[in-house]
């Protein structure tokens, strides 16, 4: 069977409302997976016009929003952390090399955190992680890619503070 949008995002506030815990967002994760697998929904919501960043659902209660991502070119981002929230990557198309990172110092003040990368490991289609808050982590991509990712709450919203690799 299917899956819609509306659907998803009903079962996603379904389970981190009786879960909201770092259990109902591995439970997020394993129906992300499994939304991952539908080609209907990916091609309705991860289209080749898409945007670098689409909120396809934000929860009026729980504040968690669900996005679509549509990138076109090879990219390496900064080591991140989603500050005080927390988000899942699910891979939909291509592939993205994660890295997770140690924080070796935190951010003070002016001055950027210092981290040391731990482990790298690609993220291929149908393929979904959660990142806790502080998981510092960054994405590599070599081509186009297509993901669906979760975020506890609108990152638009939120100040995030810089890291360092060392």
């Amino acid at each position: 069977m299917g899956h819609t949008l509306e659907g998803f995002a009903a079962a996603c506030h379904r389970i981190l409302t009786e879960h909201p815990t770092r259990a109902g967002r591995q439970q997020v994760c394993a129906l992300l997976q499994e939304v991952l697998e539908d080609e209907t929904f990916i091609a309705a919501h991860l289209g080749d016009d898409g945007p670098e960043r689409k909120i396809l659902y934000e929860d009026p209660q729980l504040g968690f929003c669900i996005l679509a991502h549509v990138y076109q070119g090879a990219r390496e981002s900064a080591p991140h952390d989603h500050g005080p929230s927390w988000a899942i990557y699910g891979q939909a198309r291509g592939e993205t090399v994660m890295s997770d990172w140690i924080v070796e110092e935190p951010p003070s003040g002016d001055r950027p955190g210092r981290v040391r990368r731990a482990r790298s490991y690609t993220l291929t289609p149908g393929a979904a992680h959660v990142y806790h808050e502080g998981d510092v982590h960054s994405p590599r991509r070599e081509g186009p890619t297509r993901l669906i990712r979760i975020e506890g709450t609108n990152m638009d919203r939120v100040r995030r503070r810089p890291y360092q690799a060392v």
